[in-house]
């Protein structure tokens, strides 16, 4: 496994990151447990998850599969680098969402609960929310700090102008601020690369891409309808539309991958773990054998004809290619 540190603090964790989401609704507890311990095996010490993954509001399901994982001992938790979120709705009153002091205190209280520990080393705002000021949601977390809650904090979902006023609000508070941005981002999916990118790279945050193949897009989708092996997620309604919309790439995409001899999925990843800035993206495995197959891709070096290759079928966003904002439309 290889291991970097996380934006700029001390934290090292694993280049490929465990996302829990499927963990209940997909995946059953059992197998979901039998997935940690092989990421454990395999060296990965990041682990993602969420207070609203599991699909019952106000359950916290997910973070519950993962508490009792971490109640099995064997040093369980003491080997996680633990990543949650807060943001959605857990009830159905005006402050059990969004980041008031007041959900800020009581979602971490519930996640600790859930979780059965007794800190988070990552605590990650799920979205931005535009109402509530820096100073408040600031004080809210250095009170967790202080308290031992939570080591580090992160975003989820954030434009590169709401990592700016985050950072220089933390700034005035003589506080670490944010150490990573998680953002969708994927080969067809680069618009953070306009102001995210080098807004994070800027401040030193480690970027976390969610959907790392597009919701399966990326995943061999053409080479598995052909086999009739297409599974539920590569034909979902959202990712047949992004099928449609970019078949012709997609196609020359597998073609591409099956002359390297590798698999959609991990060149997909592998594309990922080379652009500057990115800490590692989340896979999301339903299953163990996909948990393994994602290995591969740290062992996948592209050199820059396949990049520039890439970067053909699926370009970086702007009329001027791969050049940040304002330069991707301007001069």
């Amino acid at each position: 496994m290889e291991y970097t540190r996380l934006g700029r603090s001390g934290l090292s964790v694993s280049r490929l990151v465990l996302g829990t989401m499927n963990f209940g609704p997909e995946t059953s507890e059992g197998d979901s447990h039998a997935i940690m311990d092989q990421a454990h095996d395999q060296g990965i010490n990041f682990f993602d998850t969420a207070n609203v993954y599991g699909r019952k509001q106000g359950e916290g399901v997910t973070e519950q599969i993962i508490g009792r994982w971490f109640a099995g001992g064997a040093a369980r938790r003491e080997k996680t680098v633990l990543a949650t979120k807060f943001y959605g709705s857990m009830g159905d009153w005006p402050n059990d969402n969004l980041s008031s002091a007041l959900n800020i205190r009581r979602a971490c209280d519930a996640s600790l609960k859930r979780l059965q520990t007794d800190y988070i080393d990552l605590y990650q705002m799920h979205h931005v929310d535009r109402a509530t000021p820096w100073d408040e949601i600031w004080e809210a977390f250095s009170v967790l700090r202080q308290q031992g809650k939570v080591l580090y904090f992160g975003s989820s979902n954030f434009a590169g102008w709401h990592l700016a006023q985050a950072q220089e609000a933390a700034r005035t508070r003589h506080f670490l601020g944010l150490v990573s941005e998680q953002s969708i981002y994927n080969l067809l999916n680069r618009w953070v690369e306009l102001e995210v990118l080098p807004a994070a790279r800027e401040y030193g945050l480690g970027v976390i891409p969610w959907s790392p193949l597009n919701g399966g897009v990326l995943g061999g989708v053409l080479r598995k309808q052909r086999e009739g092996g297409a599974s539920s997620r590569s034909t979902s309604e959202r990712s047949a539309g992004e099928l449609a919309k970019h078949h012709a790439a997609v196609e020359a995409y597998e073609k591409l991958c099956a002359d390297l001899g590798e698999d959609p999925a991990n060149v997909g990843l592998a594309w990922l773990l080379a652009q500057p800035g990115v800490t590692g993206p989340i896979i999301g495995p339903r299953t163990a054998a996909q948990l393994d197959g994602a290995l591969r891709a740290l062992e996948i070096k592209l050199d820059e004809p396949t990049l520039a290759r890439l970067d053909e079928l699926f370009p970086a966003p702007g009329p001027n290619g791969t050049k940040p904002a304002p330069e991707a439309y301007a001069w």
